[in-house]
């Protein structure tokens, strides 16, 4: 548990564009800050941050809130770690009572994970660093490699040693962490992402457990934020021959995903803004090798094809993107397939061919950090001037190659979204290939129109797909985002509770002032008491015996008169960081001036008119209320079963006469006319 202050103090300390900032790139939008949205797949950027408010909000998808809030929605964390997230980038000293084995149990499986990653990542530190095997073969690894001292801290390499008797399960086991968090277990939820971090493997003969990385050099996979997601392990040069598999990563599970993960994004984020540009290599080693050279702005796709996940990543802290290809076929062959993904998705892309043979490693080791850096300023080219130079010499005299180099470069051209950059591209290939620029143009349209051609019969392979198996059940619409799959980003239209527009109104009046006085009261012993907004509106609302609509408003309601009273209560900040997600959702909605809401009063209150709107804004929601009441009435004295019973009648057409008269009082505080049909 962690206590009231201490939470008062991680709030009020936590700055809503330092923490969105340290995900998303953000960029001066008048009073505001606008990026692109971590939480769907966002081109142009529609994710605003509020300073004055201290709230985020997508205005494409809805999501949004509270500093807490964001962190806990980009994280997947509960509410209490998203404050243990924001005391440590806060430097806020938590203390708190040690937790019980069922505490402990409670814990949700993500954070389990994340736990015993964290645990495995100073083991292996461990072993590498103090333990005589580790030294011999592991960290002579990395000496061989010229790997210097603050960059393996740097990356908090580790070793696995090929031992049966020294072994990481045995030591997890003893330590207490569980069996299914070190191994991969299914989940039942979704088959494809297991739970457990999978450094484990059971023996299904014997029940034992053995590490799965044995024998190897250890590298952690940091999440954006710098949690510990999975591994990757190289078995050491010695023991590769008739090895198929040189480098392993840890297995697809609740936390770690492959295609979703780059390896060295946390290291680089922050260097990645300040230079506004990210290089993409291929490796781990490749990633090392250039902060030591002093080139901290890059990432790898850890050996994987990039995915569309990879790149959305970097897209949301810049435009910019270099990939250096290895001087190998095959290294620019497989880099070559990520060109057309980067500029898909609106990006600027450039390209560097180191010399043959190199990878960005053993390039680093052949030159110091000036010589190194003077290189990747020098040699970086944009992809027309890319494919033309590197084609076009094979391409000489062949016109069916020169063919496809029109078409190679074309197809690249026609994914890209803006069109202005793509009538630039056009012009500047026409240039470069000595042909005319409407050449150029109708072989782009041509392959825009087959892109087209290829989108729509996907959506309808999709669509039948989507057709349920009964023919008898008729048209079924399967909404993806109601799948629990802890990576698949909820994508919905921005909405508002929906109720009488009355009270959403008397919502944001609560949320906005709730705390502050707009008049007296007497209590029981005739003194005058002052009253807040939040009372106001409970008492007016138990006095006529009237709920609200919406069992979000009356939670909100009942939560602001629980709290009222305490010391340095201030309606906003308590709502928007409310540990329950319907209330600092609707909170934050609220809390933005640029969300619509009823046109029944038109600007928002100021403090000098609250006791003139709210109790306007009451009786108008009272009366509106009983109406409906008073309707609902007479439809049901309007049935056969009720009109035949003469007991039921009386006490409907009772309860009729009450509401009447409350109707009649609210309509002459209102200037209204009670009608009724």
């Amino acid at each position: 548990m962690i206590d009231r202050l201490t939470v008062d103090k991680i709030l009020d300390a936590a700055n809503i564009v330092d923490v969105v900032s340290d995900f998303v790139t953000l960029k001066r939008a008048g009073a505001n800050l606008k990026g692109l949205c971590p939480f769907h797949d966002d081109t142009t950027p529609s994710f605003m941050v509020s300073p004055a408010k201290n709230l985020c909000k997508c205005f494409a998808c809805g999501e949004g809130g509270s500093p807490v809030h964001f962190i806990m929605k980009h994280e997947q964390l509960s509410y209490p770690d998203a404050l243990r997230y924001l005391a440590k980038k806060y430097g806020i000293e938590i203390q708190e009572k040690e937790l019980t084995k069922e505490e402990l149990e409670s814990r949700n499986d993500r954070d389990s994970m994340f736990i015993v990653n964290e645990w495995a990542r100073d083991w292996f530190q461990n072993e590498l660093n103090n333990t005589p095997d580790g030294k011999a073969i592991g960290l002579a690894y990395f000496r061989g490699r010229g790997f210097r001292d603050d960059i393996l801290k740097k990356f908090q390499v580790g070793y696995s040693p090929n031992s049966k008797e020294h072994t990481l399960a045995a030591d997890a086991l003893k330590a207490g962490y569980q069996e299914k968090f070190l191994t991969n277990t299914p989940n039942e939820k979704d088959t494809k992402l297991s739970i457990g971090t999978g450094l484990c493997l059971k023996n299904e003969q014997d029940g034992k457990l053995r590490d799965r990385f044995r024998g190897r050099v250890m590298w952690p996979i940091f999440t954006m934020s710098g949690r510990v997601a999975g591994f990757g392990g190289r078995v050491l040069d010695a023991a590769t021959k008739g090895v198929n598999v040189k480098y392993m990563n840890s297995p697809e599970s609740l936390v770690y995903s492959k295609r979703r993960e780059l390896f060295g994004l946390f290291q680089a984020k922050e260097a990645i803004r300040k230079q506004d540009l990210c290089y993409l290599v291929e490796g781990y080693t490749d990633v090392m090798a250039m902060h030591q050279q002093g080139v901290e702005n890059v990432v790898a796709s850890s050996g994987t094809a990039l995915t569309n996940e990879q790149i959305r990543l970097i897209h949301r802290m810049t435009n910019n993107i270099t990939v250096i290809f290895d001087g190998d076929e095959a290294g620019i062959h497989a880099s070559e397939r990520g060109i057309d993904m980067l500029l898909a998705e609106g990006m600027n892309v450039k390209l560097l061919l180191l010399p043959d043979g190199d990878d960005p490693d053993s390039f680093a080791r052949k030159h110091n950090a000036t010589e190194y850096q003077q290189y990747l300023k020098e040699n970086q080219v944009d992809f027309v001037d890319y494919k033309t130079s590197h084609l076009m010499e094979s391409a000489k005299d062949d016109p069916n190659k020169l063919g496809q180099l029109i078409h190679n470069v074309s197809e690249s051209i026609a994914v890209i979204p803006d069109e202005i950059t793509r009538v630039l591209y056009i012009r500047q290939a026409a240039q470069k290939l000595h042909m005319e620029e409407r050449l150029i143009t109708d072989a782009v349209q041509k392959q825009m129109q087959r892109l087209r051609e290829e989108k729509r019969k996907e959506q309808e392979r999709e669509a039948r797909r989507n057709v349920p198996v009964n023919p008898d059940a008729g048209p079924e619409k399967t909404d993806p985002t109601q799948q629990d799959v802890p990576y698949k980003t909820e994508v919905n239209a921005p909405t508002i509770a929906k109720g009488n527009p009355r009270e959403l109104t008397l919502m944001q009046m609560l949320i906005r002032h709730g705390e502050k006085y707009m008049g007296q009261m007497e209590d029981e012993e005739g003194n005058d008491i002052p009253l807040t907004v939040i009372e106001y509106i409970h008492y007016s609302l138990a006095d006529d015996g009237i709920k609200l609509s919406n069992p979000i408003y009356e939670r909100i309601l009942d939560e602001g008169y629980k709290h009222i009273k305490e010391e340095g209560f201030r309606a906003e900040h308590f709502y928007v960081n409310h540990p329950d997600a319907d209330i600092n959702k609707l909170a934050a909605n609220l809390c933005l001036d640029n969300v619509p809401l009823s046109k029944l009063h038109g600007e928002l209150p100021t403090d000098e008119r609250l006791d003139e709107i709210v109790p306007n804004l009451m009786a108008s929601l009272k009366l509106s209320i009983v109406q409906k009441e008073l309707k609902e009435i007479i439809e049901k004295t309007k049935k056969p079963d009720i009109r035949n019973n003469k007991d039921t009648l009386r006490e409907l057409m009772t309860k009729f006469n009450e509401k009447s008269k409350l109707a009649k009082n609210l309509a002459k505080e209102c200037g209204e006319r009670v009608i009724l049909k």
